[in-house]
């Protein structure tokens, strides 16, 4: 007879419960810091086995919005979502410790830094946040005491080398078919075409300069700009289309879940925006104006990543260019065909 599997073993628990290891005494709440941040750890590591099923889904070139994977995506970011959640929660539970308390082992912790967890900056990258785009990107490069250990550092740089979600999303958004001029024959325009600009498109521009206040007319440029010059930021004009487009017309059903998926990203993006802002509150409150363990400006170093790693910023940014559905164009029957599950 095998030996049944027991709870304990099967958690490994003994492992787990006898990995915390203070470097104070225990009258001090080190334990409460090592337990929280090793919570985080573990949410880590979860998000990154969920984000690595998307990107697989997505490094294809052939993703179909109304097949099982996408809706397999979809859900694996929801969940990343929920955890998301869950670690700004975890911050006010940390909040019970006061800075005087802090201060009892604080610096029994130099030069060590939550800066340096491997795993958060695996979970950026794999997002797709470039090390050039990183707030004072020198702090990431150097391998000091309080920078990253030469392995961390090195599994970053080949980390930062792979297809990364955001990239891939591009490249999904690109492939697009719905803007094939052979769908748009029977398309009746409403305003004169101009040379060259697609049928939908040469609409949608003077439909949105109408929808604007005499204050707002200059974003036509930046309409154009975007969906017919240059793109926004690292999306194509291509992609910024079909965002635009799916956002338009989200409640197609071929466009739900896509429509799902492009929100599900924005959320990811806004809670990490939480978790940091809340970090930075954390830190100004417990050290003040103090240089962080590990050597970074503390509290100024955390809002500067807050302002800046933004790593879906282009989806949010879509808003800027909506019109009332009321206003919207009727989308040819070729294209609604296009559409449907049965295409």
């Amino acid at each position: 007879m095998t030996d049944q599997l027991y709870y304990t073993d099967y958690l490994e628990l003994d492992k787990i419960l006898d990995s915390q290891h203070p470097k104070s005494d225990f009258k001090t709440d080190e334990m409460l810091f090592i337990i929280i941040h090793q919570a985080y750890e573990l949410w880590f590591k979860m998000i990154i086995h969920e984000l690595d099923t998307v990107r697989e889904i997505f490094d294809t070139d052939n993703v179909q919005d109304n097949a099982g994977e996408m809706s397999i995506a979809v859900h694996k970011l929801k969940r990343v979502v929920k955890i998301l959640e869950v670690l700004n929660r975890q911050v006010d539970i940390l909040e019970t410790m006061t800075p005087m308390d802090f201060l009892e082992f604080r610096n029994l912790l130099l030069p060590s830094s939550g800066f340096q967890s491997l795993q958060f900056r695996i979970i950026e990258a794999k997002l797709g946040l470039k090390m050039d785009q990183r707030y004072k990107s020198n702090y990431y490069k150097n391998t000091r005491p309080g920078g990253f250990n030469l392995q961390d550092f090195q599994t970053i740089n080949q980390i930062e080398s792979e297809a990364t979600l955001k990239g891939l999303v591009i490249k999904w958004a690109e492939r697009t078919p719905f803007f094939d001029e052979s769908l748009w024959k029977e398309y009746q325009s409403s305003f004169p075409a101009e040379n060259g600009t697609q049928k939908f498109w040469n609409d949608y521009k003077q439909i949105y300069q109408n929808s604007l206040s005499g204050v707002e007319q200059r974003q036509t440029e930046e309409l154009e700009k975007v969906f017919y010059k240059e793109g926004l930021g690292e999306f194509s004009v291509d992609a910024m289309r079909a965002v635009l487009f799916i956002m338009l017309y989200r409640n197609l059903p071929i466009f739900q879940l896509p429509f799902d998926l492009l929100s599900t990203l924005i959320d990811v993006d806004e809670l990490l925006s939480q978790w940091r802002y809340k970090h930075m509150l954390m830190a100004r409150r417990m050290i003040g104006m103090r240089v962080g363990t590990g050597g970074t400006s503390g509290a100024g170093y955390l809002e500067g990543a807050l302002r800046q790693h933004y790593i879906f910023k282009e989806l949010t940014e879509i808003s800027t260019f909506l019109v009332e559905r009321s206003k919207l164009p009727n989308l040819p029957a070729a294209v609604k065909e296009k559409m449907s599950f049965n295409a």
